[in-house]
Parts: C-alpha cells; sequence; structure tokens
C-alpha cells in the first residue's frame, strides 16, 4: 500500500508540475498525442494590449522538404535487417518450448533486459516528435520527456517485482490466480489486443509515412516491408529474437542521439550558458516567437522572445489536459502488456528490479539528449524551417542530422541523415514486434491453450498457436496499416496509455495488493475502464468535426476574398492563393452540414486525453463490482499470491539450452 500512496502522490506531483507550468488560458489550445505530438501552426499575432517592439531581424530561408539519398539509406537499411535476421536465425535454434517464445525461458540478464525494455519504450514517435515538438515550443515540450521518464518510477515501485513473481507470460496469468480463470482470461486477452492495436496502428503508419517522405518508397510497400520483418522476428526468433532486435535498436538510437548532442554542443564550444544564449539570441526562435500570442495578449520580440522560448506556456494551454496526460503516462505505462511481458524474461525479482532501474537510467539520459537536439534544432535548421518540412515538427531531428553533417562535408550529411532514418525504421521495427508479440501471447496463451483447450496443450502445440497467432496479429496489423493511411493517427499513442491507465493497471495493483479482490472486479475493471477510455476519446477533440473544418475553411475563404477585392482592378491572387482558395471552398461544401463519427457537432470532452476520468472510472467499477460480488475463494487465495510475489516460490526458473 505504501509503494501504492507513492505512486499516486507521484502522479499527482507530474499534474501539478504541469498545472503550474501553465499559466494562461488560450481558446482552441492543442495538446500533443503522448507519443507522436502533432504541433499545431502557431496563430498570427492579433492586435494586443502590450506589444513590445523591436527591429526585425533576419530569418533564414525555409526548407520545404527533406530527402535522404536513396543508395546511402537503403544500404544502412539492409545492413540493420541483416544484423537482425542474423540474430533471428540464432534464436530460432533457442526456442523451442512456450517458455522459450513467450519469455525466451526466463534467460534474459537484468542489464540485456533494461536496454530492451529502454528499446521497446523508445519509440520513433518520442524520438523524432518530442525533439520537434521542443524545437518549435522550447520548454513545453521538455516537459514531455520528464513525463516519459517519470512513468517508469511507478512501474519501478509498483509492478516490476509482484509481476514477475506472480505471472508467467501474459497480463491474463497475475490477473487469474485467484479467479475464475477463463472469464478473467477472455476479457484480459481483449484488453491487450485493443492497447497494442491502437498503439501499433499508429507505430505501422508513422512507418509507411516516414519511408515514403524520406526514401520515396511507396507507403504500402513501406508497410508491408516492416510487416514482413516483424511477422519473420516473431514467429521465428520468438521472445528472444525481439529482445535482442529491441537492445540493437537501443544501442543504435543511443549512439545517434549522443553523436549528434555533441556536434550541437561543439557549435557552442560545449558552453552550456552559450548554448542557451544561442537560444535567447536567435533572430529566427525571436521570430518565431513573436508570431504567438501570449498571455493577455501579450506579443514579444527580440530578446525577450528568445527568452520566452524556455519559458513555460508556448503549447501547454489546457491544464486539466496535461494533468489528464501525465495520469495516462505515468500509470498507463504499467499497464502496457508489452512492458509487462518483459518482466517474465529475467530469472529473478532482483534482475527484474535492475532491468527496471538500468531502463530508467537510459530513458532519462536519451530524453536528457532529445532537448539538447530539439534546442539544437531549433538554433541551427530554425523553426520556420522545420515547420516548413512538417508542421508537427517531426523532421526536426533528421534536418538537424543533415545540416550537421553538410557543415563538415555534403557527403556526411547524407550519411548522418541516412543512419538517423535508419535507426528511426529499427526502432519501428522493434517496437511492433513487441507488441505484436504481446497480442499474439494473449490470443494463443489464454484464448487458445488456457479457454479453449483448458489448459491441455502440449509444448509442440502451443509453440504452433503461438506462431500461427503471431502471423495472423502480423497480417492484421499490416492491413489496419494500409488502410489507416490518410487517417490522423496521431492521438493512438494517447489512447493505448490511457486505456492501459484505466482498465489494466487498476485491476494488477488490486490483484496483487487487496485481498477482497475477485472475478467481478476484474471484469468490471477492465470493461468499464476500456469503454470509458475509448468512448471518451470519440467524443474528444481528437476525433474530426466537420462544421468546426468548414468554419476554418470559411475563415481562409473570407481572408483570400478580402486579399482578393484588395487588389488592384484587373489583378488576381498568385497560384498558390488561387489553389488555397479554390481547396478551402472544397473543404467548406464538403463539411458545412456533417457531424462526428458519433454525431457530434462539437467535441462533448473538451479534453484530448480522458485519463482524468477515465482511470477513476476503472478503479471505482473494479472496487464496487468486488464489494457487490464477494468471492471467499479469491480471499484465501490471496496469502499464496502474497507469498509469490514477495518472494518468487513457484517462479519457474530460467532455463538453459
Amino acid at each position: 500500500m505504501k509503494k501504492l500512496i507513492a505512486a499516486f502522490t507521484l502522479t499527482l506531483s507530474l499534474g501539478a508540475l504541469a498545472y503550474a507550468a501553465e499559466p494562461a488560458k488560450v481558446p482552441d489550445a492543442a495538446s500533443a498525442s503522448a507519443s507522436a505530438p502533432v504541433a499545431t501552426t502557431p496563430a498570427v499575432a492579433t492586435p494586443v494590449q502590450q506589444t513590445v517592439t523591436q527591429a526585425a531581424a533576419p530569418v533564414a530561408p525555409v526548407k520545404k522538404e527533406i530527402k535522404a539519398n536513396k543508395t546511402i539509406t537503403i544500404g544502412m537499411f539492409l545492413v540493420i535487417v541483416g544484423i537482425t535476421m542474423c540474430v533471428v536465425v540464432w534464436a530460432a535454434k533457442k526456442t523451442k518450448t512456450a517458455a522459450d517464445f513467450y519469455a525466451a525461458g526466463g534467460g534474459i540478464t537484468g542489464t540485456q533486459n533494461g536496454w530492451a525494455i529502454a528499446g521497446d519504450y523508445m519509440s520513433a514517435a518520442s524520438f523524432l516528435g518530442i525533439s520537434g515538438m521542443i524545437s518549435l515550443y522550447g520548454y513545453d515540450g521538455f516537459m514531455y520527456s520528464v513525463g516519459w521518464l517519470v512513468a517508469y518510477i511507478t512501474v519501478l515501485l509498483i509492478v516490476a517485482e509482484p509481476c514477475r513473481n506472480a505471472g508467467k507470460y501474459t497480463l491474463g496469468d497475475i490477473l487469474s490466480f485467484r479467479t475464475e480463470p477463463k472469464k478473467v482470461r477472455a476479457v484480459a486477452a481483449l484488453s491487450t489486443v485493443a492497447v497494442t492495436t491502437f498503439y501499433l496502428t499508429a507505430q505501422m503508419v508513422g512507418a509507411g509515412k516516414l519511408m515514403a517522405l524520406l526514401v520515396g518508397i511507396p507507403y504500402k510497400a513501406s508497410i508491408i516491408g516492416v510487416g514482413i520483418l516483424m511477422v519473420g522476428y516473431v514467429v521465428f526468433g520468438g521472445m528472444t529474437a525481439t529482445t535482442w532486435v529491441q537492445i540493437i535498436k537501443a544501442g543504435l538510437l543511443m549512439s545517434g542521439a549522443c553523436l549528434l548532442s555533441v556536434l550541437v554542443m561543439a557549435k557552442s564550444n560545449f558552453n552550456l550558458i552559450g548554448f542557451f544564449s544561442d537560444i535567447v539570441n536567435n533572430p529566427s526562435i525571436q521570430d518565431h516567437v513573436s508570431k504567438m500570442v501570449l498571455r493577455d495578449g501579450v506579443t514579444l520580440a527580440g530578446a525577450d522572445a528568445g527568452q520566452r522560448f524556455l519559458e513555460p506556456a508556448l503549447f501547454m494551454k489546457a491544464p486539466l489536459d496535461q494533468i489528464s496526460l501525465g495520469m495516462a503516462l505515468v500509470l498507463g505505462t504499467a499497464g502496457m502488456p508489452h512492458i509487462l511481458m518483459r518482466f517474465f524474461t529475467v530469472p529473478t525479482a532482483q534482475a527484474a528490479r535492475k532491468s527496471v532501474i538500468i531502463a530508467m537510467w537510459i530513458i532519462g539520459m536519451f530524453y536528457v539528449l532529445t532537448t539538447l537536439l530539439g534546442f539544437g534544432a531549433a538554433i541551427h535548421v530554425t523553426p520556420q524551417g522545420i515547420s516548413g518540412v512538417d508542421k508537427g515538427g517531426n523532421m526536426a531531428t533528421l534536418l538537424l542530422a543533415q545540416q550537421l553533417g553538410a557543415d563538415i562535408a555534403p557527403i556526411v550529411g547524407d550519411i548522418f541523415l541516412a543512419f538517423l532514418c535508419s535507426v528511426a525504421f529499427a526502432t519501428i521495427l522493434a517496437v511492433v514486434s513487441g507488441l505484436v508479440l504481446a497480442a499474439s501471447a494473449a490470443i494463443a496463451h489464454d484464448i487458445y491453450v488456457n479457454v479453449i483447450k483448458d489448459g491441455h496443450a502440449d509444448q509442440h502445440e502451443q509453440v504452433m498457436a503461438a506462431r500461427i497467432t503471431s502471423l495472423c496479429v502480423g497480417a492484421v496489423g499490416i492491413i489496419i496499416g494500409i488502410t489507416a493511411e490518410k487517417q490522423n493517427v496521431a492521438h493512438l499513442v494517447a489512447l493505448a496509455f490511457a486505456v492501459a491507465a484505466s482498465g489494466n493497471l487498476p485491476v494488477v495493483v488490486m490483484s496483487l495488493f487487496w485481498r477482497k479482490f475477485n472475478t467481478a472486479g476484474v471484469i468490471a475493471g477492465l470493461v468499464v475502464g476500456t469503454i470509458a477510455a475509448i468512448g471518451l476519446v470519440m467524443v474528444s477533440p481528437n476525433m474530426t468535426y466537420p462544421k468546426t473544418v468548414a468554419a476554418g475553411a470559411q475563415k481562409v475563404i473570407t481572408a483570400l476574398e478580402t486579399k482578393q477585392a484588395a487588389l488592384p482592378p484587373g489583378a488576381t491572387l498568385d497560384e498558390k492563393d488561387l489553389k488555397a482558395l479554390d481547396k478551402a471552398k472544397v473543404d467548406y461544401e464538403k463539411n458545412k452540414d456533417g457531424t462526428s463519427i458519433m454525431g457530434l457537432d462539437k467535441p462533448f470532452l473538451k479534453l484530448k486525453n480522458p485519463g482524468i476520468f477515465s482511470i477513476p472510472l476503472g478503479f471505482l467499477a473494479a472496487i464496487i463490482a468486488t464489494l457487490a460480488f464477494p468471492s471467499r475463494r479469491s480471499e484465501d487465495m490471496f496469502d499464496e499470491i502474497y507469498v509469490r510475489q514477495n518472494t518468487g516460490i513457484g517462479m519457474a526458473k530460467a532455463i538453459d539450452h
């Protein structure tokens, strides 16, 4: 209970920090996705109550696209794929039993597992998205880095050791120990599949768009390529191959981030004070901030604008949304199925704790480096150059790599960009492999082996079921990735964390620490928490509201028609404005009478992340159902699971092949 109180206090602290970082409320404030931040275009300054003026400084020219050297990049892709496929061949020889497939036989060391957890957690979205957000919004982007790091303290305090000792392969193993196993495993499997589907879809779409943008590989070909590789890793190598792919990816990611950070600091002569002075005095950053409306309608210019870039509230303008997002991050990580699975791969509880601590250090260092990269991109690429290529800022790190490399020699810029593209590709492969393994384990181990076969399946049958399921999950992932090409999936990562925090975490914590907890509580917590998180997102600003789109198009039409009227007789708008006007008219006609997928004209819930409501609902539903339908058997078995989670008695030992 002390651990639970500590974690809850930590959550509130993070929420308070987000609230304190937000001094102003601004209408139409945007909030980022938890793992794939998509920044909004800064608002153009309007007449203000107070304006600090200063002579405009020259602003660097704006880039319009980024293209990697196709030959070098594909060559690096092939090298990384070749190395990882060698790992798969080696791992396939060691994967003989269900324990090997799902948990690498429990033979992964704490250090190895720590690197693998870091590799599983540091997605391409966070690598590219957070540094991009920092490059456009300064301090507020840094707050996201803090959120991702703090989340692992919850994992360390609450779930790492108990889950390793009490479980076997999946979330269902933990929850079914003192409940009615078939019902609980079925519901737990559905929850696992829901969470992994949201996360997997965002990663697959990100992979396809990244490859199409940088290398020119068609979107569908990229999705199919990623899908085939991830299926190969999981089907043939199981957890052993997935673990080593994640370790390799984490090493590559840290190497790339360290190299770029050294080059960024070299530009400031390794003087941290000088580095931040460069930010404050950068004309492009000053111009970027001057176009943002700040608290009480104030705009800034010159050094005041540069200093404002290092202060909060350029992006985070909805305190409750930030508290809600903080809760989802801190509590959701501890309920993510592919993270929980990692604790079954180590031989002892001590190794489980060690792996979390190592992962925290790696993740912490990584996000410190992303901070340097984000600010470095703002200095050397400029916010205008970054948003000119991608309004969300997600190409900031790649643009920085190309720029710093080109300062040495043009070919070096191509090599740096190709290397980071390859690292981002490896990152996506590692994450999706872990997700496919988690989903296939839920279906094969929980549903097929323990529900359909009632636990009576030999090792060969279990492994075959796992491999066939992995193949099917991978195929579905490819199909979803292709069909979601034109959809805005940025919010799906945040939704995955919200579902994990609202459904999975409450039942895991109460199953481990509350004597009265029972089958009714597990099912109610999972169902209500999951449905609440998904349902609230469906009525939130994350969805598309046609009438809002039409209103935005009408503003564009009005502005351009006013501009046209102000032109001399016979003059017309330029080609770019004419295209924008035509598009706005089409968008207006298309959306003026439409409603959202839920039939709404505008969001019912104003928050983008539902965690602040859905997490308490998950806990409350689990508690009420437990008290309403008590179970003597569940209470009597609590002592056994309590001893198991604290001592590891009954836990399978590592297998040495």
